[in-house]
């Protein structure tokens, strides 16, 4: 499973992402994430939102992949051990959604320069092609075409400007 949201150019909101990689009914790998588009980093508000967030413990921390530094600090990457850090981690998500939501509603247009904003969205949807990963499994199951045409119309399209 594999959700990104690009918010419009009109707003500095980060993208609100969450990939669950599984087989054979287990979790290999879970990552949930408010990836931030300006350098500015993840906006105040959210962070103010997210302030009471726990940083949980989860068993099996995974490391980001080199072009990972689009992600946020609050960025969570494991992989569950078990149910019960399952369920922890899709508290979270749902946390971290909530609260994207809510920021969503009610923001107002911001002051920055839709060329930025847009810029970091690019970055991010350049960043997340070069996941080797995501390509390789696609690439196996629908073959080199279709896993590309998928990965950069689909997955990570850019918007227009």
């Amino acid at each position: 499973l594999h959700c990104v949201m690009f918010p419009r150019l009109e707003y500095a909101l980060p993208i609100f992402g969450c990939d669950l990689v599984g087989a054979r009914g287990q979790l290999s790998a879970a990552i949930v994430d408010l990836s931030p588009v300006s350098p500015l980093g993840l906006p105040s508000d959210y962070r103010q939102s997210l302030s009471g967030e726990a940083q949980e413990a989860f068993s099996q921390p995974r490391t980001l992949p080199e072009w990972g530094d689009i992600f946020s600090d609050l960025c969570c990457f494991v992989r569950p051990a078990d149910v019960l850090e399952s369920n922890r981690f899709i508290d979270k998500v749902e946390r971290y959604l909530t609260v994207h939501c809510k920021q969503a509603a009610t923001q107002l247009p911001t002051p920055h320069n839709r060329a930025d904003i847009f810029a970091g969205q690019q970055r991010y949807c350049c960043k997340q092609r070069q996941n080797d990963k995501t390509r390789r499994i696609l690439e196996k199951a629908f073959g080199a075409e279709w896993a590309d045409r998928y990965m950069t119309t689909v997955l990570f399209d850019l918007p227009d400007i």
